[in-house]
């Protein structure tokens, strides 16, 4: 794989909560130079990097993140303003609390309002894997499918496990021809990266750089 082609794969992550915004524009810096297909990072830094970057690197952000729990008129109008500010791409956190109630069509109604309200942009719905059981898996794949969602991402990156390839084959498995899969969480090098893409991930989320060897173009 050579490193356009690896970089390309990758939303190049900032999340913690103490990033200031020197640490913002090293990973917009990087991401440019390496050709990342976004950078993914908190909604109030959304404009700004907008503001200086243009047209250069794509922005993703979060809404719902990292719990989920939200109320769906809080995450609607997290993406409304994320979508103001200049994001391009929507990573949502679903529900968990519904999932685990068994309460399908409220998560189904979340996420359907989100895909209405991001429309042509991307919208990435993260349904953190490690607290799920195979079948709320399978199940939120069917509903990630039917809301008309962009991708399915295994993690937030803060939960207690990351991606994991089985849950790669599980998704495959089970969402539709139009998803796509993004994984994260604990992707930490060149070869982790090289092995979920392979599996079938079309997005990898990492906060690390990786460094490709001097002879990949």
């Amino acid at each position: 794989m050579t490193r356009k082609e690896a970089y390309g794969h990758i939303d190049h992550t900032l999340l913690k909560a103490f990033a200031t915004w020197a640490d913002i524009e090293k990973l917009c810096e990087e991401a440019v130079r390496l050709g990342a297909a976004s950078v993914c990072v908190p909604p109030c830094y959304v404009k700004r990097i907008c503001d200086a970057y243009g047209d250069k690197l794509k922005v993703c952000t979060v809404v719902g993140f990292p719990l989920g729990y939200s109320v769906t008129a809080a995450k609607l109008a997290e993406t409304e303003r994320a979508l103001a500010d200049g994001a391009s791409e929507i990573d949502m956190v679903v529900n968990l609390a519904d999932v685990k109630n068994g309460d399908y069509a409220r998560v189904l109604d979340e996420i359907g309002r989100l895909r209405a309200a991001t429309g042509a942009h991307i919208l990435k719905v993260i349904v953190e894997t490690c607290y799920l059981s195979r079948e709320e898996k399978i199940k939120l794949c069917e509903i990630v499918t039917e809301a008309g969602a962009d991708y399915i991402k295994t993690s937030t990156g803060f939960g207690t496990a990351g991606a994991e390839a089985a849950d790669i084959e599980l998704f495959k498995a089970h969402i539709g021809p139009k998803v796509k899969i993004k994984a994260s969480g604990g992707i930490r090098t060149v070869e982790a990266l090289e092995r979920f893409i392979a599996l079938g991930c079309d997005r990898v989320g990492a906060s690390a750089v990786f460094d490709l060897p001097e002879d990949a173009s």
